[in-house]
């Protein structure tokens, strides 16, 4: 069966032999990772503002520059951007790739998936029609305190897999938890970033009631399930003595 090579693998050292058949597929023009995410996450922040500020194009000339009564949605911008502004400083900052480049024809989809979604969130979010949660304060202060842990968890296992790269090193190792409480979730699953990105948009979910959300959270949630399974069979496939106790992204279940 055939196997692709990562960008740091050196045919000498590939455990084949002397009878190796190489196989060459044109990926097309490629696109560094950094500018990738740079491009994704920028445009649902941008577009978000045009609801927020309801352009003229948006809702029509009588709802133009007019801006919502209800303060959960302008609670709800804070925490759009503050997510988006957070994924721009760990692109910068954080993030060491494990990939140089990817097809520059990927770039179309992914965009259309994060600024798309941003516009539907945001169309309705902003609506001068919106109703807010049913249950008022309470619902939207427990979203906000759960969104904002969320966030932080997720800062703080990039941090923790970003340290694992120092020096610019490829080479895959196991992660641990530390001493920052929000990496404990180590523990018990493989890929706690994407487990604390689903809690971040149910948390959102929660925080506007607002059913586009959510449908765009259990789009997020299936496709990074499919990430983490992914991840979590590298790992063991990897790693002899990776922790037996761990799951994928749902401590015991999933």
């Amino acid at each position: 069966e055939g196997k692709s090579l990562r960008d740091d693998e050196i045919l000498q050292h590939l455990p084949v032999g002397t009878t190796a058949t190489l196989y060459f597929k044109d990926l097309g023009p490629q696109i560094g990772w950094t500018t990738v995410f740079l491009i994704e996450y920028t445009g649902p922040l941008f577009i978000y503002f045009l609801f927020y500020f309801r352009m003229p194009f948006v809702y029509g000339l009588d709802e133009r520059f007019t801006s919502s009564p209800h303060p959960v949605v302008n609670l709800a911008c804070i925490c759009h951007s503050f997510h988006y502004i957070k994924r721009l400083i760990e692109t910068v900052f954080v993030h060491r790739f494990s990939h140089g480049t990817m097809p520059l024809r990927n770039i179309v989809k992914n965009c259309l998936y994060y600024w798309g979604f941003a516009a539907w969130l945001a169309y309705y979010i902003n609506h001068p029609l919106y109703t807010p949660p049913s249950y008022g304060k309470k619902q939207i202060n427990f979203a906000v305190i759960m969104f904002l842990l969320c966030e932080a968890g997720n800062f703080s296992i990039h941090v923790a897999l970003s340290d694992l790269r120092r020096n610019g090193s490829k080479t895959r190792k196991i992660p641990y938890p530390t001493k920052n409480p929000f990496t404990w979730l180590f523990f018990f699953v493989s890929c706690p970033n994407y487990t604390y990105e689903v809690g971040t948009w149910i948390s959102f979910t929660i925080m506007t009631q607002c059913v586009p959300v959510g449908l765009f959270t259990l789009l997020c949630f299936i496709q990074m399930t499919i990430w983490a399974k992914d991840k979590h069979c590298t790992y063991l496939r990897e790693f002899k003595d990776y922790p037996s106790l761990r799951m994928p992204i749902i401590p015991f279940l999933l």
